[in-house]
């Protein structure tokens, strides 16, 4: 397996990142290509799919080991299924797999070919291993099932975010981190009211309670790079 590029994203860290990709269309992030793969031969054609297949590492996570059972936060932390069952990081082998939008694809960016993307599950500077295209004729399958996923409360919270501190992000960033915060970042066993969380988003540390399915921002700071 070969590493063909890194795809660039606004978590610098795991927490935060959207359990599943394409739950956040308004989370946006490019990738770039090593030098060998920015043959423009390589992407002829892929301007006229609306999403791509991407497979890439979970390159933060430990390699030492893998289990056969794992537990899923949305769970609690404490039911035991399947690794095969899950999307875990902590796998036999630790990849990734995430279907995006193909915003645009610009042949000419300083370095080299560059895809624009939306919907995306990964932390800034994952290896990517390949790109393969969405076929809506092959890939979709109304009738398919969820498991247990299809049992788990995944309404999302109320947010109130402070509108002095959400005029801090850019314009383009404000409907993102708010849908981020109200996927619930949190495990699934967290539930203290008292609790001050916080999250690394487009360079800032958003700090937030939890209490009655509110989430409340109680500060945004600028992201402390030491401590990523």
């Amino acid at each position: 397996m070969y590493t063909i590029g890194h795809i660039h994203t606004d978590f610098p860290e795991k927490f935060g990142v959207p359990r599943q990709s394409g739950r956040i269309s308004s989370l946006t992030g490019y990738i770039d290509f090593l030098p060998e793969y920015r043959q423009l031969q390589a992407f002829r054609g892929i301007e006229e799919f609306s999403h791509l297949w991407l497979v890439w590492e979970f390159h933060l996570s430990d390699k030492s080991n893998w289990s056969a059972t794992v537990k899923p936060p949305r769970l609690g932390g404490n039911t035991r299924m399947g690794v095969f069952a899950t999307r875990s990081p902590y796998r036999p082998n630790n990849i990734g797999l995430s279907s995006v939008r193909l915003e645009a694809f610009i042949p000419d960016s300083e370095t080299g070919p560059r895809l624009l993307i939306s919907g995306v599950d990964m932390v800034d500077g994952t290896p990517l291993y390949d790109i393969k295209p969405y076929i809506p004729y092959s890939d979709c399958h109304p009738d398919a099932t969820g498991g247990f996923i299809d049992r788990i409360d995944d309404a999302p919270l109320e947010v109130s975010f402070p509108e002095e501190m959400l005029r801090i992000f850019p314009h383009t960033k404000r409907s993102a981190v708010i849908s981020v915060l109200a996927e619930d970042p949190r495990p699934g066993y967290q539930h203290d009211p008292g609790r001050v969380y916080g999250i690394y988003f487009a360079g800032y540390n958003v700090r937030f309670t939890v209490s009655d399915r509110i989430l409340t921002v109680v500060s945004v700071e600028p992201m402390d790079e030491s401590k990523v």
